[in-house]
Parts: structure tokens; C-alpha cells; sequence
């Protein structure tokens, strides 16, 4: 099977951490495409993914995946162990709210402040860099929720490392392009960043 990616890019990032938590990297072949380039928008690859984003898997018999927790869901129900998604019906309920609640309200907001304020797409979207500092805040809030939610916690979800700890963590690495980070006082947050960041799958 193959992945086809940008490495530094976060939803790639997310697949391979996930793979690793999983022992499963040394079964793909990872082909690296430069979206500035744009080559995630050939026809060749719009066949692969018609939204023609990264990352996408492709399977030996050609079938391709897109969407990053779709590829994470699909590796999960080959190997459930160790479990990331949830491992009962409440765990798994809960982890599927914050997954949901940091592609709504953190990683969705971190993205389109780095596209409307970068400048990095200017050459194929209209950048509104009013809406790219709007999300800015919207990021902030959500840096703030995290520190709230992780006092007295190990992990975001349970007792356990799952796909919201990939997710948010990715998520807080990505934000460095936008200049917005842990803050001082929001120790509960930089705690959990300091002990998730020293898993192995995180530098993958």
C-alpha cells in the first residue's frame, strides 16, 4: 500500500503517528508530494482524491482512501490493538466528541488562519486575512479549553493515549506558523504536550 503525503503537513503527520502507535510504517510505501507545487493537483492525482488533498491511502488493488480519520479509522478496525478510536462503547463515544470537537473548533480554525494570513495559497484561494485573525481567536479559546480540561488529567480522553491526543497535538505543533502557542499560565495544557511529546510515534 502506499501513502501519498506531505510530511511536514498536519493531517499526514496525524496518519503517521497513528501508523506508528500501530507498528504499521514499515508496511507502506510513503510518496511525498509538494502541495506548494501543486502537485496534489494533477488529474492523475484528482483520480486518487477529487478533493485533491493529502493524506490519501492506496491500497494494492488500487482502492484509494481519503480523509485523514477515515484512513486512521480503517487501520483501527484491521488491528484493533492497541485501541486509539475508543476501547468500549463509552470510551468510544467520548473519543469520537473530541475528535470532533478539535476538527470543529481547533484544527478547521488553525487552518484557515494560516491560509487567509500566510500568504502561502495566495496564488490559488482569495485570502481574507480579517477571517484568517478571526480563527486566530477562535484557536486561542480552544488552547484555553484543553488547559481546563487537562487539570488532573494524563490524557484528553480516559485513561489512555488515543487519536485525540494525536489530533490535538498535531494541532498545537501546526499553530507554531501562526505564532500562537501554549501560554505561560496554561501548565495543565504544557504538562500533557511535555509527556505526549516524548512517545516515540510523535517523531515519526
Amino acid at each position: 500500500m502506499k501513502i501519498y503525503e506531505m510530511k511536514i503537513a498536519p493531517n499526514p503527520r496525524r496518519v503517521r503517528i497513528f501508523m506508528a502507535e500501530k507498528g504499521l510504517l514499515d508496511q507502506a510505501e510513503f510518496v511525498e508530494l509538494d502541495l506548494q507545487k501543486g502537485e496534489n493537483l494533477t488529474p492523475e492525482f484528482a483520480e486518487k482524491n477529487p478533493m485533491k488533498k493529502v493524506p490519501v491511502l492506496e491500497l494494492d488493488d488500487g482502492t484509494c482512501i481519503s480523509e485523514t480519520m477515515a484512513i486512521c479509522r480503517y487501520f483501527e478496525e484491521l488491528h484493533p490493538q492497541p485501541a486509539l478510536l475508543g476501547r468500549d462503547p463509552l470510551e468510544k463515544a467520548q473519543v469520537e466528541q473530541w475528535l470532533r470537537w478539535i476538527e470543529f473548533y481547533f484544527f478547521m480554525p488553525t487552518g484557515m488562519c494560516f491560509q487567509h494570513t500566510s500568504g502561502y495559497f495566495d496564488d490559488r484561494m482569495k485570502c481574507i486575512p480579517e477571517w484568517g485573525e478571526e480563527c486566530r481567536k477562535g484557536v486561542e479559546k480552544f488552547f484555553h479549553l484543553l488547559n481546563k480540561h487537562l487539570e488532573g488529567r494524563e490524557y484528553i480522553v480516559g485513561d489512555g493515549f488515543s487519536a485525540a491526543d494525536i489530533n490535538a497535538l498535531c494541532t498545537i505543533d501546526f499553530n507554531k506558523v501562526n505564532r500562537v502557542g501554549i501560554k505561560e499560565d496554561q501548565v495543565h495544557l504544557k504538562a500533557w504536550y511535555d509527556r505526549i511529546s516524548q512517545r516515540e510515534s510523535i517523531r515519526a
